[in-house]
């Protein structure tokens, strides 16, 4: 283990150890990178564990430039111990516990907290985030192991836990419900990538005729359901091929794994139902892809918040999602368009519907934004260790 201490002085809200480890990263790491700032803008005094090196540099020149850094103390050290293994778990090294014990407060955006035996491991207060127990409403994902090994995981973050966070009410009521917590439960909801609230990300793009699906291509995410409504949408247009409209899905159609031989069918004959995968795509490329798009389509099954129809509002693109507990929660005052779950017919119909209305999005309001999740919870934690 090696560190970086600056010379900036410790704040005086409170210091607090982040473990930074999926940094980087998609989901977790998303949600991670995105409070960070904020967390930093705050005055909080902060203890970076395991951030990759290039977020590091960013937060040092940031630091660097904005003229306020003797007021901050940001340390850095590294920890290249994989998240949810044996050694995190039972032999975390003495010398980063060390460091995070020197803090007032250690806060996981997941599940995982290191330890080690023989040994309090963290004796400081402990915050982790449970974003959904999706492993334990939809057992069939992981298999009767895989979902036994994530509920003793779930419940060892809530034993060892003075608080925990999670995204929607509808997360809050299942972890309740699968997992009898009876922890303190905060819900923060989720926000926007902050290159979706610049109020111009909206305005001057010409719409294509593109049809968008951002998300892991997982079985919960609903694609069975969006690639046969949109090939039934499509046949249905009385329109020369080429004016029809593409379905643009950002994610690898190598990682598309399912054991429904109907839809590996569909998908190995996407390109002549003119569906593309466009692989991974730059968060640049990304806004601008939402910006463009004439519908985005989230056809979830499942859902701890469901961040893309925000991405696509922000952008002043329509949503169409599915009427899922927790979108009827995010976005029950929003302007988007819910389909029945599952319903292939429905989505072919509503598909077609608000393709061809070329209104405008109305005004809306933006609530959800990370710099609130960021103040929630360093406002949670604050009041929660100065009783």
């Amino acid at each position: 283990m090696d560190g970086q201490s600056h010379k900036y002085k410790w704040g005086s809200k409170m210091k607090l150890a982040i473990d930074c480890r999926m940094s980087g990263k998609s989901g977790i790491g998303t949600f991670l990178d995105s409070i960070i700032p904020f967390f930093i803008s705050s005055g909080t005094s902060i203890l970076f564990l395991g951030l990759p090196q290039k977020k590091q540099e960013e937060i040092e020149q940031g630091i660097s430039s904005d003229g306020k850094s003797e007021g901050k103390n940001i340390k850095f050290i590294s920890c290249g111990i994989k998240n949810f293994s044996l050694k995190e778990m039972l032999a975390f090294p003495r010398e980063v516990l060390d460091e995070i014990n020197s803090c007032d407060a250690y806060f996981s955006p997941y599940c995982n907290v290191p330890g080690r035996i023989f040994s309090r491991g963290i004796k400081i207060p402990v915050y982790t985030t449970i974003h959904d127990v999706i492993f334990l409403d939809m057992p069939e994902i992981a298999g009767k192991a895989g979902t036994f090994i994530r509920k003793q995981i779930y419940k060892r973050a809530i034993r060892l836990s003075k608080g925990i966070f999670t995204v929607s009410e509808f997360s809050r009521e299942r972890i309740i419900k699968k997992l009898g917590c009876k922890k303190k439960l905060t819900v923060v909801y989720n926000g926007v990538p902050l290159y979706n609230e610049d109020e111009n990300s909206a305005e001057g793009n010409e719409k294509s005729k593109s049809i968008l699906f951002v998300g892991n291509i997982k079985k919960h995410k609903g694609l069975a359901t969006l690639i046969p409504a949109f090939i039934k949408f499509r046949n249905s247009l009385s329109l020369a091929e080429e004016e029809k409209p593409q379905l643009l899905i950002v994610g690898s159609k190598e990682n598309f794994r399912t054991a429904d031989l109907e839809l590996q069918e569909l998908i190995s004959s996407a390109e002549k139902n003119n569906i593309v995968f466009t692989g991974f795509l730059p968060d640049e490329e990304l806004k601008q892809l939402l910006a463009s798009a004439k519908i985005l389509v989230q056809p979830s099954l499942y859902e701890g918040f469901g961040i893309p129809p925000l991405q696509a509002l922000y952008s002043g693109t329509k949503a169409i999602i599915s009427d899922i507990p927790v979108f009827k929660e995010i976005y029950a005052d929003l302007p988007v368009c819910f389909f029945k779950a599952g319903n292939v017919d429905d989505l072919a119909q509503k598909l077609a519907s608000v393709y061809f209305d070329d209104a405008p999005l109305p005004n809306f309001k933006k609530t959800y934004s990370y710099k609130n999740t960021a103040n929630k919870i360093l406002n949670s934690i604050l009041e929660d260790i100065r009783g």
